[in-house]
């Protein structure tokens, strides 16, 4: 499937495989890449040298395009955005901030710059920043969230920019990708169905809680914290669901137990103290299988959607 994402960055399939902390690292991301999508390494606050040697570990596993995603809002964001430039990543994906003071450097060093808006404000300023296109995330995404749901942001984002759009939240068949190019959209990001892929090296607990996840399954914590994130409802999110409700929990408090939670999540599977992040479309996952057979099928299907 060509689109203008397909040209731009040289990929074969218009999708980006979602930037998540602790879990998009090298493995998955050749995985995507290898199979024609773009692969992500997020930056996250992960040490330097660790990154490094993810991109380095990448690149020997694949000869395709892949990118990292830089949290503008991470301690480490201005080491990462040289980083990406002394290792010749392809492509960058921004989010938590505005990535306008890098751009100039980045596209002097021939990256492609690809920001996650939440609003049609600033996929404006991202465009007029030099972005080559943005993508567009609804608030059905897994993690850190806005408001505005996908079917309403991204046609107002293809609106209000002549640069490509991607569309990302509660995507993850074919139907989503075909929606997502009715609206407007040049491609797709996708993070929860990825993590039921062969290649996350995320805890079996955590790839076992996705395949289970019933449509209700999902719960947003944090927004009084100004930093709401969309989980799978534990009985540990649940918790904390409860407690900024009730007023239980001060912002102070929540911060503190949410303290470290996603990689005891990832890496430990710990359903006490660890935080499940995913995106509300997780009821529609019902299998583990390799990465590539996950983006064959999704084209596969919205090829013979869009075909009709």
């Amino acid at each position: 499937m060509k689109s203008a994402i397909t040209e731009l960055l040289g990929i074969e399939y218009p999708i980006f495989q979602g930037g998540m902390a602790w879990i998009a690292e090298s493995t998955l991301a050749a995985a995507v890449s290898n199979a024609g999508g773009l692969g992500i390494i997020a930056g996250g606050s992960a040490p330097i040298d660790y990154l490094r040697d993810q991109i380095r570990r990448c690149k020997s596993l694949t000869d395709k395009p892949f990118g990292v995603n830089i949290m503008l809002m991470s301690p480490n964001a201005e080491e990462l955005a040289q980083l990406v430039i002394d290792e010749k990543v392809p492509v960058v994906t921004t989010g938590a901030g505005n990535p306008g003071k890098f751009m100039a450097a980045w596209k002097e060093a021939g990256v492609k710059v690809v920001p996650v808006v939440p609003s049609v404000a600033l996929a404006v300023r991202m465009e007029r920043a030099g972005a080559d296109a943005v993508i567009a995330e609804g608030t059905e995404s897994g993690g850190h969230i806005g408001e505005n749901t996908t079917m309403c942001l991204v046609p107002q984002v293809v609106d209000a920019v002549s640069i490509p759009v991607i569309a990302a939240g509660g995507i993850a068949d074919g139907r989503g990708v075909a929606a997502s190019f009715m609206l407007g959209a040049q491609g797709v990001q996708v993070g929860t169905r990825f993590l039921a892929a062969d290649e996350c090296q995320i805890h079996p607990t955590y790839k076992e809680l996705v395949v289970k996840a019933k449509d209700t399954d999902s719960v947003v914590t944090g927004r009084y914290t100004g930093h709401p994130c969309r989980n799978v409802r534990t009985k540990f999110a649940k918790k904390l669901a409860s407690g900024e409700k009730d007023g239980s929990l001060t912002p102070d408090e929540f911060e503190q137990l949410t303290l470290g939670s996603l990689r005891k999540a990832v890496q430990d599977g710990n359903l006490e103290e660890g935080s499940f992040l995913c995106g509300a479309i997780a009821g529609m996952i019902k299998d583990v299988k390799p990465a590539k057979d996950i983006i064959e099928e999704m084209f596969a299907q919205a090829d013979k959607l869009l075909g009709k």
